[in-house]
């Protein structure tokens, strides 16, 4: 071989190698990883709900009638004598009586929010505004002051303002034309906070707790091994399924910095366990790819369904490095009375019989049924969630 050519097929050799180098980049990151801050919740960082009652005024004639329900009527009434204008019954004097007013513009609500972690008092949060009584709508109100108390029966904020209703409706000459909700309606920053809920993150010696949203070892291990790469062996230490130790910074500045850097690590977490859900308002079916089906037969009513699996080996290739590869080949047939649809597919697959038998027109209680009697013949190889 010539010393030019030599030169050549190197030069060339080089240039493949440069030109693979991007794609094995691109390959050997994390596949399917996810932020720790969305697998993760700090323990002691939470909400608070909070909820009050009060009354909404301004309606154009939309409000409860009172003759209905008389708490509207007691709670003007209780608001005016705080005021100092106090309602004589009906005695002597020709006053007007409390249980004769037949008001259209005020309304009885409940008032709910959410009180964020951290909040301080004069921060302004969100509130939702529903009816109580038979209000028609809450368009043009406004809500009066309304304490907002914790679980504890405390006062957490304060809530008033206008209420902004995304709905819009009309009536006329028995008529009604309506689009969205009317009877509820929100006050963004209508509520302003006046106590604050002690949020300890740290506990004793300076540690925190993780716990996973939804319970997995794997993943908790994953998420230990994580943490300890970033921040040093001992970092984390798992203390069951959901929960994991961490040992953090002593110093508030510190912890920020190491929960905002804790926050962002790539984990990929561990694949789910195999489930199927099953809607029974809807009909609807939703399974995740973990789901398979073993050699079973079903009849119901007049559809039948066989599945048959079978084991396949594939001889060694250039693909498989040598070795043997088992795979499982299932056949499913669906037969009917006044016809038949056969399948043949490349695996056990539920979502193959789901649409087969949707083909055959099954109904939603068929398609229930059906997958019932495969899990309690142990076929389907996932759990049945019926919600």
């Amino acid at each position: 071989m010539t010393t030019s050519l030599m030169r050549a097929l190197r030069k060339f050799s080089r240039s493949l190698a440069f030109a693979a180098l991007p794609l094995m980049l691109v390959c050997g990151g994390p596949a399917h990883a996810e932020r720790l801050k969305d697998l993760v919740q700090i323990q002691g960082v939470r909400d608070n709900p909070l909820i009050g009652y009060g009354l909404v005024v301004g309606l154009d004639g939309t409000g409860d009638q009172t003759t209905q329900t008389p708490f509207t009527t007691q709670t003007l009434t209780n608001m005016l004598a705080n005021l100092g204008i106090s309602l004589n019954n009906g005695q002597a004097g020709g006053g007007s009586s409390a249980s004769n007013m037949q008001l259209k513009n005020v309304a009885a609500v409940m008032v709910t929010a959410t009180l964020p972690p951290f909040e301080r008092p004069g921060e302004a949060i969100d509130v939702t505004v529903s009816s109580l009584g038979n209000a028609k709508s809450l368009r043009g109100g406004t809500l009066l002051l309304t304490p907002l108390k914790g679980a504890d029966g405390q006062v957490y904020a304060l809530a008033q303002g206008n209420v902004a209703v995304g709905g819009a409706g009309a009536s006329a000459n028995g008529s009604k034309v309506q689009v969205n909700q009317l009877a509820a309606g929100r006050i963004p920053g209508g509520a302003i906070v006046e106590r604050a809920v002690p949020t300890q993150v740290a506990q004793a010696g300076g540690t925190v707790q993780m716990e996973l949203n939804d319970m997995d070892y794997d993943t908790t291990q994953r998420i230990v091994a994580a943490v300890n790469n970033a921040f040093g062996a001992g970092t984390a230490m798992p203390l069951d399924g959901r929960t994991i130790q961490l040992r953090a910074p002593i110093d508030p500045s510190q912890q920020v910095a190491f929960m905002a850097q804790l926050e962002n690590l790539d984990v990929r977490p561990a694949q789910a366990a195999a489930k199927v859900i099953l809607n029974s308002r809807t009909g609807s079916i939703v399974m995740n790819q973990m789901v398979t089906l073993q050699s079973c037969a079903v009849a119901h009513g007049n559809l039948s369904v066989v599945v048959n699996t079978q084991t396949a080996v594939s001889q060694p290739g250039a693909f498989s490095n040598g070795q043997t590869v088992a795979t499982q080949q299932s056949q499913i047939q669906l037969k009917q009375d006044n016809g038949s649809l056969k399948l043949v597919t490349a695996g056990a697959n539920l979502a193959d019989v789901v649409k087969a038998l949707n083909a055959l027109g099954a109904t939603p209680a068929d398609l229930m049924s059906i997958l019932q009697g495969m899990k309690a013949a142990g076929a389907l190889r996932a759990d049945l969630e019926i919600i």
